[in-house]
């Protein structure tokens, strides 16, 4: 039975045929990964206690309500001026 080559050894022997800007790019790329991956690292429980706080507050439950009236508001003033132009 053959052996499957892994994910690694795959990218490995990409690696070998590439330019050596071709490696730099692909360096960049990994470091960017990596610093993404510490950005989205749980942070300290305090800030997410504090997030979740302020998320169910009920002054942000207004805040959100009042947005999406004004949403909707400004859909059918879109809708009326639309039909009204295509009445005119």
């Amino acid at each position: 039975m053959a052996k499957r080559i892994t994910e690694r050894q795959r990218l490995a022997l990409k690696l070998e045929h590439l330019t050596d800007t071709e490696v730099h790019e692909v360096l960049d790329y990994i470091s960017i990964m990596e610093s993404m991956r510490r950005a989205t690292s749980p942070g300290s429980g305090w800030e997410d206690e504090l997030i979740s706080m302020l998320a169910g507050s009920e002054e942000n439950a207004r805040a959100r309500q009042a947005f999406e009236w004004e949403s909707v508001r400004r859909r059918a003033e879109r809708r009326a001026a639309m039909s009204y132009t295509a009445r005119a």
